[in-house]
């Protein structure tokens, strides 16, 4: 049996629903090229299927913020995935965060487990410091997905030095959350 993910690159090329962006640097294309390498990693693996919410740097989804978000859920919904995974960056006022986490819909949950063990394994890939998963049930392709699905924020663009990795090395993000999906159904 083939496990289906669905992984999204959280934001559009351009507003509605472009991410943030820190010295010129857009998160909407670190998350694109996060994605396109982690879903070669898990289609070469025949234990797996994946799809992305966006096949190209340009690709845009809806015409609104709202009208985006439906289009990445409904795309996973009507597939239909296994899991749904939702790749984003942080930002904060506080320069000095740094690190990956996760948000769920709920906890003691199949996403709870595989957020765990996706932020184990960027932390493994790239010593980024795992801040651990959050519950939040505000987000909608948590609460709209009809499979398990995970939030995940990388790195934080505020910090010089996350961002300086998610530019430079994506595969490690890449192979990190890979290996978090194996460690999840037992492959590892």
């Amino acid at each position: 049996m083939t496990i289906k993910i669905f992984i999204d690159q959280g934001h559009n090329p351009v507003n509605p629903n472009a991410g943030a962006e820190v010295r010129g640097i857009r998160e909407q294309d670190i998350n694109y090229e996060v994605g396109v390498r982690l879903a070669a990693l898990l289609n070469e693996n025949p234990n797996f299927e994946a799809r992305l919410s966006r096949n190209s740097p340009t690709e845009q989804l809806g015409t609104s913020t709202t009208t985006s978000l439906q289009a990445r859920v409904y795309a996973a919904n009507s597939w239909p995935a296994d899991f749904f995974i939702s790749l984003h960056c942080n930002v904060s006022d506080i320069l000095a965060a740094s690190g990956s986490e996760a948000y769920v819909f709920r906890a003691d949950s199949p996403a709870y487990y595989m957020a765990t063990r996706i932020l184990e394994g960027i932390n493994y890939m790239t010593g980024l410091a795992n801040r651990g998963v959050m519950i939040n049930t505000g987000l909608y392709v948590l609460r709209a997905t009809a499979m398990p699905a995970v939030l995940v924020e990388m790195g934080f663009m505020s910090n010089p030095v996350d961002l300086n990795l998610l530019v430079s090395d994506p595969q490690s993000f890449a192979r990190g959350i890979y290996y978090g999906i194996l460690a999840y159904y037992g492959l590892l």
